[in-house]
């Protein structure tokens, strides 16, 4: 029963990953596990099915000649520039791969009475037709403020009574840092979800008969992490994400985590300060941390950090953190030890992160170089 890690699918907004280095902690944090497991580089994943996605594509001046597909996988290259596009490459949440394995999954839950397709009373905007949801607001599609009230054929999710949406056994984490605080948020959510939407861009229900609805895009988040672990054959995917995002998704892919044997598990991790730019080159100088071993502080041992400071790293607690990165890569040993190397691996394996705040265990875990990019590092002696 192999363990990878995989970022949670990140919104494909307008931004670059050089200019908001923290929307790719997720993506750090798996690549720097996976290299210390030996799993080699798979795909960075991305999330395309978004409102804002279809509203840039609408108002694009070149619609007419870009398809929207082909416009965000466009969006997602660009965020890698100017280094070159990782190594795994990408997976987004409506890659065929990924809209195939939804839909077998969906029809054997329908099967089985789990998902049922049935006529729902829901919002619809009065001027364009978006469907806002079981509650009436503004139409986030157009901007129209009134909506009216029409039945549909939805995909919906009756939730039995009392059934947890998120429980300790989803959270691929050492047992004593259990977050009560998230199952609890998580379990806050309606009796009945909706698992249809209308996106312009997204995993067409068509085929089920639900014609002009796709598949809300956070049960495909966890979709496209089983497609990508399908693909590399491993059966206990981590997927990593913060706790808000966590909770946020939770429900919605409460049925969509396990699939012939393979069972999805979150990985949380925190946020990482990387806005306070004028800190960090100010410790760096103090310290005399030179480029190569800032760049490694930064995309290698921030992300990994964010994976045991689960609450987030503030920015009080660079300064300290930097000094600890420091002795530990003055540390670093010539040849990693097996045994240390065994034991290492077990340990992140079982999802226990303590082992970053140990300075003679992460030393033997440091890499020579860093990276989002390029192949994937492994500690010397690794096999």
């Amino acid at each position: 029963m192999n363990v990878v890690y995989i970022n949670g699918p990140v919104q494909n907004g307008p931004f670059t990953i050089a200019d908001r280095p923290g929307k790719a902690a997720g993506i750090r944090a798996a690549q720097a596990l996976n290299a210390l497991l030996g799993a080699g580089p798979l795909p960075h994943l991305w999330n395309t099915v978004t409102l804002a996605g279809d509203l840039r594509h609408r108002e694009a001046p070149d619609r007419d000649t870009v398809g929207r597909q082909e416009r965000e996988l466009g969006a997602i290259a660009a965020k890698y520039e100017p280094g070159p596009a990782p190594v795994g490459g990408v997976l987004t949440d409506t890659a065929p791969a990924v809209a195939d394995l939804a839909l077998e999954m969906t029809e054997r839950l329908l099967l089985q009475g789990s998902l049922m397709v049935i006529p729902a009373a829901v919002q619809i905007c009065a001027r364009c037709g978006h469907m806002t949801g079981a509650v009436a607001h503004a139409c986030q599609a157009c901007g129209h403020q009134r909506t009216r009230t029409a039945t549909r054929r939805l995909l919906v999710w009756d939730r039995p009574p009392d059934t947890p949406v998120l429980a300790r056994e989803d959270l691929h984490a050492h047992q004593a840092r259990t977050p009560h605080h998230l199952l609890t948020i998580a379990q806050n959510v309606p009796q009945r979800l909706i698992l249809s939407r209308t996106r312009d861009l997204g995993i067409s229900l068509a085929p089920l008969g639900l014609e002009g609805l796709v598949l809300d895009p956070r049960a495909g988040l966890h979709i496209a992490v089983l497609a990508a672990a399908a693909c590399h054959r491993a059966e206990r995917p981590a997927m990593t994400v913060t706790e808000n995002a966590a909770a946020n998704v939770a429900a919605y892919g409460a049925l969509f985590r396990q699939h012939d044997g393979t069972r999805l598990r979150y990985a949380l991790h925190g946020r990482i300060p990387y806005d306070d730019t004028a800190t960090l080159q100010r410790l760096c100088e103090v310290h005399r941390v030179g480029p190569p071993l800032r760049e490694l502080f930064l995309t290698w041992f921030l992300p990994l950090c964010s994976l045991h400071i689960r609450a987030g790293i503030t920015p009080a607690q660079l300064p300290a953190l930097l000094k600890f990165w420091r002795r530990a890569h003055l540390a670093r040993p010539d040849a990693p030890a097996s045994d240390a190397l065994t034991e290492l691996r077990h340990r992140v394996t079982a999802g226990d992160m303590r082992w970053v705040m140990n300075i003679q265990t992460l030393a033997q875990a440091i890499p020579k170089s860093p990276g989002i990019h390029g192949a994937d590092e492994e500690p010397e002696g690794a096999s």
